[in-house]
């Protein structure tokens, strides 16, 4: 007579909390990943691109429609292809108010001129949250990553995050003074280069720099935690 076989504990389903998923049930986006990856990237370019040459070739009113044509054009794009609409109609939304800005003021530089101030008014939100020591970076970062805000109780991680708040103050000033020195100097195409060259490329360089300081936060919120108690039986 054979022995019974012990019954084998079947494995839970996967639920919302599961190991190495968020409360949510979906794993968090990365920023990159929330304006449409490096193909993303690309789409943000081309209405810029377009405009120039347009421009160049036909005048302001051509330039302007090619602009908004070309990125009606990405939203439709995305939108069969089923992918991510949001990043194409943010970057609609910010093609639209750039070129009515052009045509009001009947020049073509006056489509960058909305990237300049929207820098100018990040620049100055950026440094006075590190003077009221809430730094930006580190607030924006804990609710990217769900750390929350419990760094603004350690000094030293406050310290990390103000270097990295700074950091990006220090691109979006550049970003300000290069474009604002090329829009008096009425050099549309150059203010198309440097608004493509300054973008994403410094800011991918100063989220290296975001990275470094959550890191080291995180590192020490660890340690100052100490080791969980064991559980009893």
């Amino acid at each position: 007579m054979t022995e019974p076989q012990p019954l084998r504990r079947a494995d839970p389903a996967p639920g919302p909390h599961a190991p190495g998923r968020p409360p949510g049930g979906q794993a968090k986006q990365t920023p990159l990943e929330q304006m449409g990856g490096t193909t993303g990237l690309v789409y943000m370019m081309l209405p810029v691109a377009a405009f120039v040459l347009a421009n160049a070739s036909y005048g302001l009113t051509a330039a302007i429609c090619t602009a908004v044509g070309v990125s009606l054009a990405i939203s439709v794009l995305r939108l069969v292809r089923k992918e991510s609409i949001q990043p194409a109609l943010s970057g609609l939304f910010g093609v639209a108010v750039a070129s009515f800005v052009a045509w009001k003021t009947g020049s073509a530089k006056g489509f960058f001129l909305t990237g300049i101030w929207s820098n100018l008014a990040l620049g100055v939100l950026f440094l006075l949250s590190v003077l009221v020591r809430r730094p930006l970076a580190g607030i924006v970062w804990g609710s990217l990553n769900g750390t929350g805000t419990a760094w603004l109780k350690d000094k030293p991680s406050r310290h990390y995050y103000d270097i990295a708040t700074l950091t990006l103050v220090g691109v979006f000033a550049a970003r300000v003074a290069v474009q604002q020195w090329l829009y008096e100097k009425d050099a549309t195409g150059w203010l198309a280069v440097t608004k493509i060259a300054m973008g994403y490329p410094l800011l991918a360089l100063a989220f290296l720099v975001v990275l470094w300081a959550g890191r080291r936060s995180g590192k020490r919120l660890k340690t100052l935690a100490g080791p969980r108690p064991a559980r009893s039986a």
